[in-house]
């Protein structure tokens, strides 16, 4: 069994880290444009300022708390540089870029849209027309082209008006608010768009509560309320779909990552069992219609009591997500054994190092065969059409004076994940609707808010700080992926 025809080849990217113009075209604030840009060694910054003029911070660190103090508000401050302000400026060179994916031969792409862009504060009556606009624009360009949009509804963009009003998703406020949104993009790209995503890595509210869900007390009690309410929202989305177009595809998104055992321990393998459940529960909320006896169970375990409905359960069990996205990177390495402390790298899950795999230039293991275990764990699990919708290389590029970007390390990582991607589906008969690389183009990174660490087969003049003509140029990667997209991945 090789790859369907009709498999999507492609790339993808994020309204927050690609898009630019943030405050153009009446978009409004999300809690993005209060992020500064750090590095693999020091957090973002997320900055604020009180009534009497005072300035401040505070890090985003993963599973921290997030102290911001009570009468001081999120804010764009001087000084600071916020690397979702310009971006890879995709908003006046989408033109451009939608061709150079399309000199590629991708035949699908993944974008987010921004909600800011539609409700600058998610509360308006009425959508900005400007932003609608604009993504008419862009979806009438890769149609042009013959390039399929993938859509995430909500990636890491909550607007930031929601944030400080209602601390975000903790607020069940929200849930009307995002279906109000999400009937109008529904209604205005009907027979444009067939694919969407509802949120982001929807289970990193764990990880991060404020990057997913505009959040800023992280507490057991919050992250569950705020998971449960875009849950809700989630499930709404799907309904408007079934309403206003049979024709569209809602899927959920999750951030997976498989974990060893470091040792053949008992107790290394039972802590592997129960990271893997509550990945999993996460996605059988949604991609099976309600929550699992056992998250039940462990919410009332550690006190923690929804702010709920009947019908909170009723409308997961009837509107179910169509097929799983996920983004697949790396592996963890856990164990019990308190003496083995070395730390590995990761997106938003860590673990220790792995004696087995190199790493990039940001510590992240480079494993080639988690993508096959990936696809075999989520597939035996849920038997759902799968989507890779996030997979990709990090890394320090060299532009050389005559323009070229000779990225073999890309080349190779690319070459065996999509190997391992092509064995999940040929030797394990896995149902996988298409291969999206993160960054097709350079975008900054969601973790450090870095441009250097770059993802994309097309480079981008710009440094960390935005300098840069921001004008394109092709790595030796295009070229390469332009080669397996016309073989249908028979050509590695």
């Amino acid at each position: 069994m090789t790859l369907k025809k009709g498999f999507f080849w492609g790339g993808a990217s994020a309204a927050n880290q690609y898009e630019g113009a943030y405050l153009e075209g009446g978009k409004g604030l999300s809690i993005c444009d209060v992020q500064t840009s750090g590095d693999k060694n020091t957090p973002r910054k997320v900055t604020w300022k009180k009534e009497n003029g005072e300035c401040g911070f505070t890090y985003m660190r993963l599973g921290s708390d997030f102290l911001v103090p009570e009468d001081a508000s999120l804010q764009v401050i001087e000084n600071e540089h916020y690397p979702t302000h310009t971006a890879s400026d995709f908003y006046h060179r989408y033109k451009e870029d939608v061709a150079l994916m399309a000199e590629m031969g991708m035949n699908s792409f993944r974008l987010s849209i921004a909600w800011t862009r539609i409700y600058p504060t998610g509360e308006e009556e009425k959508p900005n027309e400007e932003g609608l606009a604009f993504y008419d624009r862009v979806f009438d360009e890769m149609k042009k082209h013959g390039i399929e949009p993938l859509v995430t509804l909500c990636h890491y963009e909550t607007p930031l008006y929601l944030s400080e009003k209602y601390d975000g998703w903790k607020d069940r406020r929200l849930i009307p608010l995002f279906e109000k949104y999400v009937r109008t993009v529904f209604e205005r790209y009907k027979g444009k768009v067939r694919y969407y995503l509802t949120f982001n890595e929807i289970n990193c509210m764990e990880a991060s509560p404020f990057m997913a869900g505009g959040i800023k007390e992280n507490t057991p009690q919050s992250r569950a309320q705020g998971s449960h309410n875009q849950y809700l929202a989630g499930a709404l989305a799907v309904k408007a779909a079934r309403e206003i177009d049979p024709d569209i595809r809602v899927g959920m998104m999750t951030s997976y990552m498989p974990m060893y055992a470091y040792t053949c321990d008992p107790e290394d393998q039972l802590l592997i069992m129960e990271r893997r459940n509550q990945v999993f529960d996460s996605i059988a909320i949604q991609a099976e219609g309600g929550y699992p006896v056992s998250v039940l169970n462990r919410l009332k375990r550690n006190g923690i009591i929804l702010d709920d409905r009947q019908e909170d359960y009723e409308l997961l069990k009837r509107y179910p997500v169509d097929f799983i996205g996920f983004s697949v990177y790396n592996s963890g390495i856990l164990s019990t054994h308190p003496d083995l402390n070395e730390k590995g790298g990761g997106n938003l899950w860590t673990g220790l190092k792995n004696p087995y795999t190199p790493v990039n230039d940001w510590g992240w293991g480079l494993d080639p065969h988690c993508v096959r275990i990936s696809l075999n764990e989520l597939y035996n699990r849920f038997h759902k059409p799968l989507w890779i919708v996030e997979n990709g290389l990090g890394a320090l590029d060299r532009f050389e004076e005559d323009g070229s970007i000779h990225d073999q390390y890309r080349i190779d990582f690319m070459k065996q994940a999509i190997a391992s991607m092509k064995d999940a589906v040929e030797k394990d008969d896995v149902d996988l609707m298409g291969y999206e690389a993160w960054g097709a183009i350079d975008c900054i990174s969601s973790e450090t808010g870095e441009m250097r660490k770059r993802y994309g087969m097309v480079y981008i003049d710009a440094d960390d700080q935005g300098n840069g003509t921001l004008d394109r140029y092709k790595k030796d990667s295009f070229y390469w992926y332009k080669k397996v997209i016309e073989s249908n991945g028979e050509t590695l």
